[in-house]
């Protein structure tokens, strides 16, 4: 038998400590084999043999002189089949003076450890947070003693012995429950004496920690959670008895140590939490993992977040959360950023696209990041502290510039999440986005201060990654994922970068006020208005600006932040097609590919009569109006002066070369014909148009216009006026179906002849001076589409949108007859009649309302027929794009995919008839 240990508030006996820890050092963590050599049945213990490979450890121990041979008494018991070699070796040690045997002096006193005050069970004989502050951080040597479950271990702080209880910081295993325990008051208890081999003595009074049971204790026994017993075993094989190393992190309110424990394996120093969090035996805690370091706290829960993925143990019934995020694989591509929308999303030009395809430019959002909101002007949405600066701090270090693209995940997003269509656009409440990691390649040092270089990919060479680069200058936050959530593939360092800024006060984190920065935007002005500016903006012969958007391929939109202003710009005597028109997208990509969001010089010469400026423009020295027009997607204005314009002779010279290569606009030049330099095209010359103006939107397509400038209207107008309508209408005033008569428009209360459904009070009979002019509102419908009716689905947004593009605009609108629908007959009545197909342009803006429409998803094509001619199939190929769009986009109704039919609008074949 060896020496005894201290109980709690006791002493060692001499040489108990050398003596357990020769036992420790020789077995702990050892394969051993044991043999049951007898059995003592009146205390329920069996006693044997130990072997460590080939040697048997009692027999080790008493050579050593740490343990002594048990007397065996008067009542002479069953004994140990070894017990003349023990009691040989017994004598052979105490000879040699080996272990508790030693006779030098002092030295049994020495060996008697000087305990302080156990700190388990009576907190008050230990300061914690002394401790804690002496050594937060800092590695201490520990033995662990005891196990009271897996993330709950018992030491002694080495070398001063102080046994305390340690809680894994940031983690949490199941409870072991607690065993029955009476409510009386327990009495001091018996226990049986190894010195008298299996005899009963009676112990001392009751310890502290019996007494503190005695006072909470519970009848009903508490079982353990499922896996604890698990965990509990894990943590014991792995440290029990064994050295380790405690970082304490923190202390809670109860004085109790919460703390990392680290043991060796081999020469590597694993983390016990981070192992039990692994392998499904803990839960990430958010409390204590609070006082751990960023890093070490996002290990355990990335580590807990892959053992729910991979349900392990006491995640193995775990239901992972609805998630609106859906990874993306295997998608990479290199480009140039063209477009810089806001802090936190990027649009560019994939490589690997067809140029002017749909997909050739890719509107990026940067995985796990939120840059500030940079609003709408359209809808009084100022933007938040820091988003101009964030944009511009982007543009300044990307546009033009080759990067290496990661997507990662999709994910759909309510609107209030991202910029918001137009009221009546009708969308729905979610759309998709994309998220991916942007990384510049070969930046300049002073492009990205404080990032470092990540490598992304294998084969691809380094880059710096976009996101962490906002993150970094304090210009976004890292969104906090919920589990089961997609995220960016380097979402560690976004938050490391996020904290960096974060002690740097960078940016959003500072506490200063940010920045103010007012534009006025002269295109917000009426047209008037912006002559007042023209020599403001002309005082410098050339300034610098930044092309803001690109309208149309000569039109865009500049900034001047000198001054600061926005405003319309073109170049002075050059037009590109016509929205409609062949190579008109075209254009508009090849201008958003060279000068979009990039710094330019500009020299204004004057203003039109829509509030546009008209002057030259030049990127890097190079005028881009002479690059348009050598491209072959511009022609010069039939009267275009080269001594109005600056580079004028450059101009002129640009469009001979595209005309004699036969370039785009150029393809169907014939030598010596004089060219078309209008903006219609060869087919549309051919057509009728009007000026019109719209008067009434029926729906389902349908409106009626009035000739705008018909000097029959205004006569018609001032003979309404003239006469006296305030009377009732007389008694034998019975108006029928389809008659004309005189009603009250409820807008503005004027009188005029109609033939509409309106309340008996507000009709009165024609009068016959005004009764021989025929009407003079003309009844249309848009050609090429189809639009829902008032009654059916997206029917009533479908006319609020139309109405919002005509009636309540003071757009000048043009309408391009496409032919006549006679088959309404002499019907009479509203909405009947000939009706006027026709493509309804806006003049300032160039594009068609029937185009809008469609990119809206409120209308649809009609479809193609065989007898349709030529110039039919082009309009409707034309449109088609626009179609597109809106169907990619699940745009209002294409919301649940498509809504063709097979069978719609197929005729019926007629079969022929028997004699």
């Amino acid at each position: 038998m060896a020496p005894k240990l201290a109980r709690r508030g006791g002493i060692d006996e001499p040489f108990a400590w050398e003596s357990r820890e020769f036992l420790r050092k020789l077995c702990i963590g050892k394969e051993v084999t044991f043999r049951v050599d007898y059995t003592v049945p009146s205390i329920g213990r069996e006693f044997g043999s130990v072997f460590l490979g080939d040697k048997n450890v009692a027999l080790t121990v008493v050579s050593e002189g740490w343990a002594k041979v048990r007397d065996q008494g008067p009542q002479k018991a069953e004994a140990s089949p070894y017990l003349a070699e023990l009691l040989r070796l017994e004598e052979q040690a105490k000879t040699q003076n080996y272990g508790r045997w030693a006779k030098t002096p002092g030295a049994a006193e020495a060996s008697i450890r000087d305990l302080p005050p156990s700190a388990i069970g009576d907190p008050s004989n230990f300061d914690a947070r002394s401790l804690l502050s002496a050594n937060k951080g800092k590695p201490m040597e520990a033995l662990v003693e005891q196990v009271r479950d897996g993330s709950t271990v018992r030491v002694y702080l080495l070398p001063s012995f102080q046994f305390v209880q340690v809680f894994m910081a940031g983690i949490q295993s199941p409870s072991m429950g607690r065993r029955p325990t009476a409510l009386e008051t327990p009495t001091p208890t018996e226990v049986v004496s190894d010195e008298t081999n299996g005899e009963v003595e009676s112990s001392s009074s009751l310890t502290t920690a019996q007494r503190l049971a005695a006072s909470t204790a519970v009848a009903t026994e508490v079982l353990p959670d499922p896996f604890a017993k698990e965990a509990k075993h894990f943590t014991e094989i792995r440290v029990l008895n064994r050295d380790v190393r405690i970082v304490l992190e923190g202390v809670d309110k109860f004085s109790n140590l919460i703390g990392s424990v680290y043991y060796p394996d081999g020469d590597v120093a694993k983390d016990l939490a981070l192992e039990l969090v692994e392998n499904g035996l803990a839960k990430f805690v958010e409390w204590s993992a609070s006082m751990m370091e960023e890093d070490a706290k996002r290990r355990l829960k990335n580590a807990e977040l892959q053992a729910k993925k991979d349900r392990l143990r006491i995640w193995t019934n775990y239901v992972p959360p609805p998630s609106n995020s859906k990874a993306i694989r295997d998608d990479k591509f290199t480009g140039k950023v063209v477009e810089v929308v806001s802090g936190d999303c990027v649009v560019v030009a994939d490589d690997s696209a067809p140029y002017g395809s749909p997909l050739a430019e890719r509107r990026i959002n940067l995985s796990s990041i939120r840059a500030p909101k940079i609003g709408n002007p359209r809808r009084d949405e100022k933007p938040a502290p820091y988003a101009r600066e964030a944009k511009e701090y982007l543009r300044s270090r990307l546009i033009g510039k080759e990067v290496y693209v990661t997507m990662e995940y999709a994910r759909k997003v309510g609107m209030t999440d991202g910029p918001a269509p137009p009221p009546s656009s009708g969308m729905a409440d979610s759309r998709i986005m994309d998220f991916g990691s942007v990384f510049l390649q070969s930046p300049l040092k002073s492009e990205v201060d404080d990032v470092v270089p990540t490598t992304t990919s294998s084969s691809h060479p380094e880059g710096v990654n976009v996101a962490e680069m906002v993150v970094a200058r304090g210009f976004g936050t890292v969104i906090r994922h919920r589990d089961f959530e997609e995220r960016s593939n380097f979402y560690d360092a976004l938050l490391a970068a996020e904290s960096r800024a974060m002690q740097g006060r960078r940016g959003i984190h500072s506490a200063k006020e940010p920045p103010v920065m007012h534009f006025t935007d002269l295109m917000m002005l009426p047209a008037k208005k912006t002559k007042d500016f023209l020599h403001f903006l002309q005082r410098p012969q050339r300034q610098t600006a930044i092309v803001d958007y690109v309208l149309s391929g000569h039109r865009f939109k500049l900034l001047v932040p000198k001054v600061p202003c926005s405003f319309a710009f073109s170049f002075s005597g050059v037009r590109c097609p016509g929205r409609d028109e062949p190579y008109a997208d075209e254009a508009i990509a090849f201008m958003r590919r060279k000068i979009l969001q990039r710094d330019v010089e500009v020299e204004i010469e004057t203003v039109d009569r829509t509030g546009t400026y008209l002057g030259s423009l030049w990127e890097s020295k190079t005028n881009m109006a002479a690059v348009l027009l050598e491209a072959g997607l511009a022609k010069l204005h039939p009267f275009f002066s080269t001594e109005k314009t600056v580079d004028g002779h450059l101009l002129v010279q640009a469009e001979e070369n595209a005309r004699k290569q036969r370039i785009k606009v150029w393809e169907n030049y014939v030598e010596g014909k004089e060219p078309d330099n209008g903006s219609a095209s060869e087919s549309t010359t051919k057509k009728e148009v009007l000026k019109v103006a719209v008067t009434e939107v029926l729906g389902g397509g349908k409106f009626y216009v009035q000739i705008a400038g018909d000097q029959r209207v205004s006569s018609i107008q001032q003979q309404l006026s003239g006469l006296s309508l305030k009377d009732k209408p007389s008694v034998g005033f019975n108006p029928k179906k389809g008659d004309i008569v005189l009603a009250q428009f409820s807008a503005d209360s004027s009188w005029n002849r109609a033939m509409e459904t309106v309340i008996y009070s507000k009709l009165r009979p024609q009068d016959p001076s005004v009764s021989s002019a025929p009407g003079l509102a003309q009844l249309c419908s848009l050609a090429y589409i189809k639009v829902p009716g008032l009654e059916e689905d997206f029917g009533q947004e479908a006319a609020e949108y139309f109405s919002d593009c005509t009636l309540r605009s003071s757009k000048e609108l043009m309408a391009m007859v496409e032919g006549r629908d006679t088959t309404g007959g002499k019907v009479k009545g509203q909405g009947t009649g000939t009706v006027l197909l026709v493509t309804l342009v806006d003049v300032e803006a160039e594009t068609s309302i029937n185009a809008s429409m469609l990119q809206e998803g409120l209308a649809r094509l009609e479809r193609k027929k065989k007898f349709d001619t030529k110039e039919t199939q082009s309009a409707l190929d034309n449109l088609e794009e626009h179609q597109q769009k809106a169907r990619q986009g699940r745009l209002n109704i294409w919301q649940y995919g498509d809504i063709e039919s097979d069978e719609e609008e197929v005729p019926t074949t007629r079969k022929g008839g028997r004699r």
